[in-house]
């Protein structure tokens, strides 16, 4: 049960000051709590004897109000110290989750679910850090609390009455194990059922336009009813076992109780035991209520939060696919880019993605990689931004191996467009400014003329402050394209990828770009993929890739003049476009 707080020792060796402070307060208050009732005690004798006065009542009802001031001051602080204590360890290892993910390499996201990665963010992080406020209150009111209570009722009433009162409390810690373990399963299957509906959720959300196409709302409406229902199903089953707690804690405690009250008033009336520490012990049974209460908040949060601590350190357990280098080689600049009998495999594929690629690319050339659907366009480029494990052969940057070059550097020499844009729910400006944080207006107009989006910002609402909306959902698809490479061309990158960026623009405006690319990218590299081969026409050198293999490699003209599958595509191309002016 407490594995959760070994696990969180870092956390308490970084913060020992913090809790030593909170703990020790938390144990001083709890001893403080002793006296009012003991004052009571005495007062309720004096005026049984007679002996009472105006003066000693006086000081009697100071001494208790002094008591609770102090009381409430210390109070104060060790809240703060605990309950501080607690959205702190939430902050930082939300701060280390997020970290975490940002290291993890694209086949991590390909085997988790976004929504299960959210619920362990999110509430599997709250439920750790209740472990370190909440738990740590319960942890010590139901220890050394308990331990003041049950000595201060021996030593300064009564150890027989207080035996006795005692005897229900081992029941207690026999139902608290048996509910903890149930709740610590049942726990998890929540947690697990609430990021399968997180997952439901964020495809509902991100596919409304095709469930909306194909009519599905009232089908979409039933499986998500189906699984809010299996998650209200599994977190009422928590809540069942939940609710023994507090019923089985009363059950106990009134026993006690009863056998106090009546074994006390026995002793009384034998005259071993005042009225006056009758009701003193009396009131120290009742502050034993809710040390009682605690084991079973304990047994609780605990389970809760090492179930969460679980999934949570299985996520942080995870290393990337691909690792830094121990000892990066330095590399000054991109020189030149050389695949060497390059092949690799997706972990994910069952065949060949790439096969015995030889390529070098030398500095300021542009490269064109074209080849049918599936032929292996995008796998190529994206060996440049080592986000998977190396395949066979060599792809030497500067005659450097890829795999020795530090992955920050390495990113830092890249700007990459991909198929699929990605823009952020901010203004025009701000997705752009992504790509050179701080860039001046004049700097962005100039990198959107060069994407050739200009003439379309007139037409936005608010111009460089239009919001774009979730993932550039108030764009069209071309709209979005150009405002992705105008993110691109203002970080000004060593090597500039585009990967079928061209795709959604027509073809005077497709001209445009790449004419605005020849000019302003003079000097440094570019690589391009498209099925349009207008778009490689300029292109220094031009590969044809089928199945993971190059079939045909030159210049353009070189390779219309060879008469294969670049030359078909190309003048079947043309007639389309002449068909289409």
């Amino acid at each position: 049960m407490f594995s959760v707080l070994k696990n969180l020792g870092w956390f308490f060796q970084k913060e020992k000051k913090r809790y030593t402070v909170g703990v020790i307060l938390l144990i001083l208050a709890g001893i403080m709590e002793l006296a009012p009732p003991r004052l009571l005690g005495s007062a309720i004798d004096s005026i049984v004897a007679g002996t009472v006065t105006w003066a000693s009542l006086t000081k009697y009802i100071v001494l208790i109000l002094a008591v609770l001031a102090v009381i409430y001051f210390i109070t104060y602080i060790w809240m703060h110290k605990l309950f501080g204590g607690s959205n702190l360890v939430e902050r930082l290892l939300r701060t280390r989750f997020m970290n975490h993910l940002l290291g993890m390499m694209p086949p991590f996201f390909e085997r988790s679910r976004t929504g299960d990665l959210m619920a362990r963010a999110t509430n599997d992080l709250r439920s750790v850090s209740a472990t370190v406020g909440f738990g740590m209150l319960t942890l010590t009111d139901s220890t050394a609390y308990l331990s003041v209570i049950f000595i201060a009722m021996s030593t300064l009433i009564s150890w027989k009455l207080t035996l006795a009162a005692i005897i229900p409390l081992p029941f207690i810690a026999l139902a608290m194990k048996i509910y903890g373990k149930v709740i610590h399963e049942r726990y998890t299957l929540a947690q697990d059922a609430f990021g399968d509906m997180n997952d439901q959720v964020l495809e509902s959300v991100g596919g409304i336009r095709v469930i909306r196409a194909y009519v599905q709302e009232r089908n979409d409406e039933k499986r998500f009813a189906d699984i809010t229902d299996d998650v209200y199903k599994k977190n009422l089953a928590v809540a069942k076992v939940d609710a023994y707690f507090e019923p089985t804690i009363r059950l106990f405690v009134g026993l006690s109780y009863a056998i106090g009250l009546t074994y006390g008033i026995y002793l009384v009336f034998h005259n071993e035991l005042t009225l006056g520490d009758l009701v003193s012990f009396n009131m120290y049974l009742g502050m034993m209520i809710w040390p009682m209460f605690a084991i079973g908040e304990l047994i609780n949060v605990m389970q809760r939060g090492g179930a969460s601590l679980d999934r949570v350190n299985e996520t942080l357990s995870v290393r990337p696919d691909v690792e830094d280098a121990a000892h990066p080689a330095e590399v000054a600049k991109p020189d030149t880019i050389e695949f060497k009998d390059v092949t690799f495999r997706y972990p994910t594929s069952s065949v060949n993605n790439l096969e015995h690629i030889d390529l070098t690319v030398q500095r300021g050339e542009t490269l064109g990689v074209v080849g049918r659907t599936g032929s292996g366009k995008s796998t190529l480029l994206k060996q440049l931004l080592h986000e998977y494990p190396s395949g066979s052969g060599t792809l030497a940057i500067s005659g450097v191996p890829i795999g020795e070059i530090a992955l920050n550097r390495l990113h830092g020499w890249i700007g990459y467009v991909p198929q699929e844009q990605i823009l952020f729910s901010k203004t025009v400006r701000q997705n752009i400014q992504f790509g050179l944080p701080g860039a001046p207006d004049e700097t962005i107009l100039e990198a959107i003329r060069t994407a050739a989006f200009d003439q379309d910002l007139g037409t936005l609402s608010d111009g460089l402050d239009t919001l774009v909306g979730e993932k550039g959902v108030a764009l069209s698809g071309g709209q979005k394209q150009r405002v992705s490479l105008a993110r691109a061309f203002i970080a000004d990158p060593d090597i500039l990828i585009l990967d079928d960026a061209l795709s959604a623009v027509d073809a005077r405006t497709e001209a445009r770009i790449i004419d605005n690319i020849r000019n302003k990218r003079a000097g440094k590299t570019t690589l391009i993929s498209t099925h349009r081969l207008s778009a490689v026409e300029h292109a220094d050198w031009i590969v044809v890739l089928d199945k993971g293999r190059i079939i045909e490699q030159g210049t353009h003209e070189t390779l219309l003049e060879h008469g294969g599958w670049y030359r078909e595509q190309y003048e079947r191309q043309q007639v389309e476009s002449d068909l289409t002016d």
